[in-house]
């Protein structure tokens, strides 16, 4: 019985360590969505909501969202990055 006691513990801190090892580039992930979304409302003020660059990067967006969400932060990384790219393409009248 003794046992069993010294392995529950063990086992719950190794479990809550390994997921609070998954924060390396959640700040960048977080950021990179809001600064995306804020350039998206900027490009719909402008009159560029139509363009299909802005369908694109707002699906970009949500993905990113979703890939934060679930703690994959390098995914979540790579689509904002990508919306933004699709965003500036959206100014720009693509």
């Amino acid at each position: 019985m003794q046992f069993s006691k010294l392995w529950i513990p063990l086992l719950v801190l190794i479990t809550v360590g390994g997921c609070a090892g998954r924060t390396d580039g959640r700040a960048a992930c977080g950021s990179l969505i809001d600064q995306g979304w804020k350039e998206l409302d900027i490009a719909k003020a402008e009159g560029f909501s139509g363009t299909v660059s802005y369908a694109k990067a707002a699906s970009r967006l949500a993905a990113a969202n979703g890939q934060q969400v679930i703690d994959r932060f390098p995914s979540c990384i790579n689509k904002a990055k990508r919306a933004r790219v699709y965003i500036a393409a959206s100014r720009a009248g693509n």
